[in-house]
């Protein structure tokens, strides 16, 4: 399968619930969010819509909902949510998602966890 193009976005931020330790729900936490999404097709310079592209702008929002309005234990589901949310309601081929957190509760010093996800159709 080939690509055309890829649209990212990066770094999306967001103060949500998700996490497995009780506070983690009760307290909440910095979360970033990058997406790459590979597009079939690249549109010509003489269109002016946004379509057939991906309107990032909607793109941010379908994150936005599924970090924000959904809870989860695991990161790794939120970008397997997110994910499989863009695949449905996006013209693209392939979506990477990864999910950064960077206050995680470990024992020590880490820059990062994330957890990442790819799907195509």
């Amino acid at each position: 399968m080939k690509f055309k193009g890829i649209i990212h976005l990066r770094k999306m931020e967001f103060y949500a619930y998700h996490g497995v330790l009780p506070e983690e729900k009760v307290l909440g936490q910095k979360f970033l969010v990058d997406v790459d999404i590979y597009l079939p097709d690249l549109p010509n310079q003489e269109e002016h819509g946004l379509i057939p592209t991906v309107d990032y702008s909607r793109v941010y929002q379908t994150v936005k909902e599924c970090v924000e309005n959904e809870r989860f234990n695991l990161i790794e589901v939120l970008a397997d949510t997110i994910a499989t949310r863009i695949l449905a309601e996006y013209t693209c081929l392939k979506v990477r998602v990864e999910v950064h957190k960077p206050q995680a509760p470990i024992p020590g010093i880490i820059a990062d966890v994330s957890a990442e996800v790819i799907r195509e159709k």
